[in-house]
């Protein structure tokens, strides 16, 4: 199963950790992660996530992030149908950069979109599915039956 994260969840575990849900979706994320390692999802890495996470003021957390390029085992580079798509996306009132990473994760044939945004959490889209680390988990550990 393809998957991507966004900057969000990517830089969930820097946020204030006094804030449980940033805790509990940290541990959520960091689960996901040690699952991309084990080899349970194949993660998709984006020209968005190169751009996003280049912007990235703080140098430790830039490198940090940045190594999920190498574990990534697709890469989606710009294209006029990425763009194309992005535009349409964001005609559902979500902002550009967000619709051109769905528009990566789609063209990437990912089966989920995760992220920390609760902007994003209201938004429905027919082609993947845009859900929160914590209920990405939830919902996969309810597949496997446990």
């Amino acid at each position: 199963m393809r998957i991507y994260l966004d900057h969000c969840a990517y830089n969930r575990p820097f946020d204030d950790q006094n804030n449980i849900k940033n805790q509990l979706e940290t541990t959520a994320k960091l689960h996901i992660q040690d699952q991309i390692k084990q080899g349970k999802y194949e993660l998709v890495w984006s020209y968005m996530s190169d751009l996003e996470n280049g912007n990235n003021p703080n140098i430790e957390n830039k490198n940090s992030i940045q190594q999920w390029e190498n574990i990534a085992k697709y890469k989606c580079k710009s294209s006029e149908n990425i763009l194309e798509r992005g535009k349409n996306i964001e005609r559902l009132r979500i902002r550009s950069k967000d619709a051109l990473h769905i528009s990566c994760a789609i063209e990437s044939q990912c089966e989920y979109f995760i992220t920390a945004d609760g902007g994003l959490m209201n938004k429905k889209m027919d082609e993947i599915k845009i859900i929160n680390p914590i209920d990405f988990v939830r919902e996969m550990e309810g597949k496997d039956g446990n």
